[in-house]
């Protein structure tokens, strides 16, 4: 019997370098090389994202073939995504095998996630100030911008823990696109920069209906005046306006408090009266204002293209299409005087691999997409703005923005109107802190307003039991008391536990399975034998 024990548990030994090296070959602190191999080939991957929106598809793979050109002996393997979340979802499921892609269209938020891997996103600051490879280096074989040619704000947003992890690649913000039309036919007169009173206010006059049962403004049985696509910026932009608490930058969770509380209140009674919904309740807010059941749509700037009677890119059929003025403005605000605005779109990190010459060649082509031949390209495809004041300035974006209107495609009028938001707006932007776990934090924020929303349509009583079962269950569900305590100094939300920890526990409990089974096995026969 102790001999079999001793050979189970050398087994046992024997397998714990297997399980531990697994699929994770050992990576060290990427150290940018004194100079570029050219004389080896790479093959790098590239993960992005799109719309389906076949423009952009040919200005990646336009960039792609322009970038080969110029390094021959790099090979860009681009893979598609329609959803950020699913890109996110397969590197946090690739991390563990050490299969993650060289480089992703993602958020700051996700890296913060995927850095609870050791040395798995690379920091960026060496490469960024390398007299040859980084902003401006002397052997790019492409004119990039310098350092200085970054927006600050936009570059400040790729920062977590005083390092940065990514760049920038385009940016937007949200826009109200409103029914003008609409809302100088009840009355009222658009101001510059909305207030939520006057929005508000709108909406519930145009709930009016007339004896058929139909709204007086549209004569049609669907009205719903104020739609907003992403409830999570709703909150956060909300809470950021009444100067209330979201987070600390270490990750303490502040969200449950009593002006959260209120603007739920708030929200809920015009849910009510039927004067507001959301996206994930009632469907897409550009296809509502298209249709003229609308007339306050908040969408991302880089959504402009779907939005307005002349839009490029309609998603409903031409018989339900009604003719109105778009105005294009900031996001409702609280004190107009002092606009303050979510900053967001994608931005590109390198994932760090065994040979550092494979992460060179991966910065030189994400360094690529900086230039203003792709900046330029891309931005025109929707409402976003270049992360460069090379690209803003130059002669040809400035005559790109003045043709504002001369066609409903390139020169879209709504779309470049977004665009223009943003550029005049961008001082007025904000971002939230960084840390892992503030993805969840910025899920459960919408999560509130869904849920309120969903539940006054159901004509529960939202009263003060229901909001603290509200926060309870959110917290819960998100996991949030778990990210407070990191903030505490307990323990921190990590995620699902790597494949190779998952074999060696899983090792390990089947080891001393098969322990207990032998020693009962030994204890029942030497019971037998006495």
């Amino acid at each position: 019997m102790k001999k079999r024990l001793a050979c189970l548990l050398l087994c046992l030994v024997m397998l714990l370098p297997l399980c531990a090296c697994h699929g994770s070959p050992e990576r060290v602190a990427f150290a940018v090389p004194e100079s570029f191999d050219d004389s080896r080939e790479y093959e790098i991957t590239f993960w992005a994202k799109n719309d389906t929106n076949k423009v952009q598809t040919a200005i990646y793979q336009k960039a792609i073939a322009d970038f080969e050109a110029l390094y021959p002996n790099i090979k860009v393997n681009m893979r598609l995504y329609t959803d950020y979340g699913k890109i996110y979802n397969d590197v946090i499921t690739n991390i563990a095998t050490d299969t993650t892609p060289n480089i992703c269209v993602t958020y700051p938020d996700h890296i913060a996630t995927y850095m609870t891997g050791e040395d798995v996103v690379v920091p960026l600051d060496d490469l960024f100030a390398d007299r040859r490879f980084g902003f401006g280096g002397t052997e790019l074989r492409y004119d990039g911008p310098d350092a200085g040619e970054v927006i600050p704000e936009f570059l400040a947003e790729c920062v977590i823990g005083g390092v940065s992890y990514a760049v920038p690649y385009m940016r937007s913000t949200e826009a109200c696109y409103v029914n003008k039309t609409f809302v100088e036919k009840l009355g009222y007169t658009l101001p510059e920069i909305l207030t939520w009173d006057f929005v508000w206010e709108v909406s519930e006059a145009a709930m009016a209906k007339g004896a058929d049962g139909n709204f007086l403004l549209n004569g049609q049985k669907v009205m719903i005046p104020f739609i907003y696509k992403s409830t999570d910026n709703m909150m956060i932009q909300m809470l950021r306006q009444k100067g209330a608490g979201y987070s600390t930058t270490a990750g303490g969770i502040e969200i449950f408090n009593d002006t959260t509380k209120e603007l739920l209140y708030t929200i809920a009674g015009h849910v009510k009266n039927g004067a507001f919904s959301t996206f994930k309740i009632s469907s897409y807010p550009a296809n509502f204002l298209n249709a003229g059941q609308c007339i306050f749509a908040v969408d991302s700037t880089a959504g402009a293209t779907w939005i307005g009677s002349d839009a490029p890119l309609l998603d409903i059929s031409a018989d339900k299409l009604v003719q109105f003025e778009t105005a294009v403005l900031p996001v409702p605000q609280f004190d107009p005087e002092h606009p303050v605005m979510i900053s967001q779109g994608p931005s590109l990190c390198i994932f760090n691999k065994e040979d550092p010459q494979v992460v060179l060649a991966s910065w030189l082509f994400t360094q690529y997409l900086l230039t203003n031949e792709v900046q330029i390209a891309y931005a025109g495809t929707e409402g976003y703005s270049p992360v460069t004041s090379k690209a803003r300035e130059s002669e040809e974006y400035q005559d790109y923005l003045s043709r504002a209107g001369e066609d409903n495609n390139e020169h879209y009028a709504v779309k470049i109107a977004a665009t223009k938001l943003l550029m005049e707006n961008t001082a007025n932007t904000f971002t939230t802190p960084v840390f892992n776990g503030s993805t969840s934090l910025r899920d459960a924020a919408g999560q509130m307003i869904e849920e309120i929303t969903k539940s006054v349509r159901r004509k529960q009583t939202v009263d003060e039991a229901y909001m603290q079962k509200l926060f309870s269950d959110v917290n819960s569900l998100y996991r949030l008391d778990q990210i407070h305590a990191a903030d505490a100094g307990g323990p921190t939300e990590l995620g699902p536990l790597p494949r190779t920890a998952v074999l060696l526990l899983g090792a390990l409990a089947g080891a001393w399975v098969l322990i207990g089974i032998f020693a009962g096995i030994g204890a029942i026969r030497r019971r037998k034998k006495s």
